[in-house]
């Protein structure tokens, strides 16, 4: 099974390619040019085979720091802003003049939460991908830290590159690092083996804990995370060094292979479980926990005891047990200011006293995504 989808994966079609900072500066954070032209020789290649690539680049904030006069990433947003504005026109600058080389162009596209979070902005960066491959172009992509928040950003770009995959309909996602696989535990430490083929991220058992690079954001924990969105959305993802993306893209069996999931999730749902803003919570009681969680069944007003945020119809809100441990995630049929009189009452009871359109379920099944494996002792937090 690994070695056919190995083969497959060097006749994909459309394929997204994420390099880290590491990968492509040096320890002084400057542009590592030798390093940068392999990455896009490898590109080219694959391009002239008549494969679309979106490249999703770190290093921006790293290749501003040298003329900045700073030797090591900034801690504090601002520093870090500045740092990216003065590198992400020098890491552009690089990528167009190699790509020139091939006789390919480049388009930049720098990206907010706010662009997949919200459907409307969600539609309007596919179509601009769509067309700028259309047009035979190499999208480099990368978040827009000048302008993001701590509040508002993805945090490391293998969760961009993860949803941009997503986004275009890739068939392959690469996370190139400067790591050459997924191991059992850190590959410093005695007894670490290499993982080469996982079938299932949620049954993994490893040690992530360590952090990456001093010049990059992500560390395994990460590239997992990105693991799990690719692959349920039907996309193989490569884990491998960067020094190997020759391999990679051949098919060859290099790095770690996650394994595309059967059960693959519709668009709308991907996008709720990993893009969508959530604008309200709803705490259920423990009855209305066991129906979704074990009967599948849709949440009722009667099994939601409060809620919080101000949604309207539509909107993605964050479902919660008794104890704040998150359920998962769905698409509220009523606003927040309809709630009040509706807590606690059944459908019946609505429909008689308010009127026939308060008969429907607060979070329709079909509309509704639980978390993998539910724990009531864990508390839900803002990015679960």
């Amino acid at each position: 099974m690994s070695a056919a989808i190995r083969r497959s994966i060097a006749q994909a079609r459309r394929i997204v390619i994420k390099v880290g900072s590491s990968s492509i500066t040096d320890r002084q954070g400057r542009i590592d040019m030798p390093q940068l032209n392999a990455l896009v020789d490898a590109i080219a290649a694959a391009r002239a085979g008549g494969t679309d690539v979106v490249v999703v680049s770190s290093g921006a904030v790293a290749a501003g720091l040298e003329p900045l006069g700073m030797h090591r990433r900034p801690r504090d947003l601002a520093t870090r802003q500045a740092a990216a504005s003065v590198g992400q026109g020098l890491l552009l600058a690089r990528y167009t003049s190699l790509f020139a080389a091939h006789g390919l162009t480049v388009g930049q596209v720098l990206m907010t939460v706010e662009d997949v979070t919200r459907q409307a902005s969600y539609a309007n960066a596919q179509r601009t991908f769509m067309r700028l491959l259309e047009l035979g172009a190499v999208p480099i992509v990368n978040e827009n830290d000048t302008v993001a928040t701590n509040e508002l950003r993805f945090g490391d770009n293998d969760r961009l590159a993860a949803l941009v995959a997503h986004l275009v309909g890739a068939e392959v996602l690469f996370l190139l690092s400067d790591v050459d696989a997924l191991y059992t535990d850190h590959p410093s430490r005695p007894g670490a083996s290499k993982i080469t083929d996982v079938s299932e991220v949620e049954d993994l058992d490893v040690d992530t804990s360590r952090h990456g690079s001093a010049v990059g954001t992500g560390g395994m924990t990460t590239k997992l995370e990105a693991a799990r969105i690719a692959t349920h959305a039907g996309v193989n993802t490569v884990l491998a060094s960067a020094t190997a993306v020759r391999a990679a893209l051949a098919g060859e069996p290099v790095g770690t292979l996650f394994r595309a999931s059967d059960r693959r999730r519709s668009r709308k749902m991907l996008w709720l479980a990993y893009a969508s803003k959530v604008e309200g919570v709803l705490t259920l009681d423990e009855g209305a926990v066991r129906a979704v969680v074990e009967r599948k069944a849709s949440l009722l007003p009667a099994g939601v005891t409060a809620f919080t945020g101000s949604f309207h119809a539509g909107d993605p809100v964050r479902l919660v047990g008794p104890d704040g441990a998150l359920v998962g995630h769905g698409l509220v049929n009523y606003g927040a200011e309809d709630l009040p009189e509706m807590l606690g009452h059944s459908t019946r009871e609505l429909a008689a006293a308010l009127g026939e359109g308060f008969d429907r379920e607060l979070v329709h099944r079909d509309a509704l995504i639980l978390r993998k494996r539910y724990r009531g002792a864990r508390r839900a937090t803002a990015d679960a």
